[in-house]
């Protein structure tokens, strides 16, 4: 199916079920394959790191996570089918790996939340393998270097990686990391999943993440991230509507 350019990037225009069934074929391959999942915020750093849109434009699937790009497509007349949330995916990968037998592997978020976040997808997913988790940190806020997370990571031999170190910085290190893991089939930048899946965060009431405005929960929730969002809607918006112009 072809994908949509939305700046520069391209967007995988796919409905959930044959994403679902694109990661079972990659669960069953003898390569790695990258995960991406693109927002508006993510595709407005992308205008300006060149690095960062050639690795989401070689992804192997680069999902639309952000209701902007739903919107944005519209605008350009061709239709993103579905949008499929980082954490939505996470979990549905999840539910795939207890069920055929995968294991997976947490990377990233702040103090306890990776062991919290295992902890909750065993209670959803009992038959689930959490081949290991880590923060990436080793006291005194020390970072661990990337050769010993690698050498950590094969080890105990996980099939999937989900890695929470937020864009741009995850999407960069599971694009220059991933070949020197052995064992991953599936390596994915989930941002602030391990957030929401630990309770550390509330997500928005279904609602009114169905009808795209969970950016106002989270301002209402967390008041400090109004550039942020200003910068995900009115710029995000704003860029759109000159690319489009300028392609004309």
């Amino acid at each position: 199916m072809p994908k949509v350019n939305i700046l520069g990037v391209d967007i995988d225009s796919k409905p959930k079920k044959e994403i679902l069934e694109d990661l079972g074929f990659f669960l069953k391959s003898d390569r790695p394959h990258l995960i991406t999942t693109p927002n508006p915020e993510i595709l407005l750093q992308a205008q300006e790191n060149q690095e960062l849109r050639n690795i989401l434009n070689k992804s192997d699937l680069a999902i639309p996570d952000g209701f902007g790009l739903i919107l944005a497509s519209l605008y350009l007349k061709n239709k993103i089918k579905q949008r499929i949330t980082g954490v939505d995916l996470m979990l549905d990968l999840c539910l795939l790996a207890s069920q055929k037998n995968y294991s997976v592997y947490l990377l990233g978020g702040l103090g306890r939340v990776p062991e919290k976040t295992a902890i909750k997808l065993i209670k959803e997913y009992p038959s689930l393998k959490i081949a290991g988790y880590d923060n990436g940190f080793r006291g005194w806020g020390w970072r661990l270097s990337d050769s010993t997370i690698i050498e950590k990571i094969n080890r105990v031999k996980p099939d999937i990686l989900f890695v929470a170190y937020g864009a741009p910085k995850q999407e960069k290190w599971l694009y220059h990391y991933l070949p020197k893991l052995k064992t991953v089939k599936i390596g994915m930048g989930v941002g602030g999943a391990f957030d929401y899946i630990s309770g550390q965060v509330k997500r928005a009431p279904l609602v009114m993440r169905k009808i795209g405005l969970e950016w106002l929960f989270r301002l209402y929730r967390q008041p400090w991230r109004f550039p942020r969002i200003v910068k995900a809607t009115a710029y995000f918006s704003s860029e759109v509507l000159k690319n489009k112009r300028k392609i004309k």
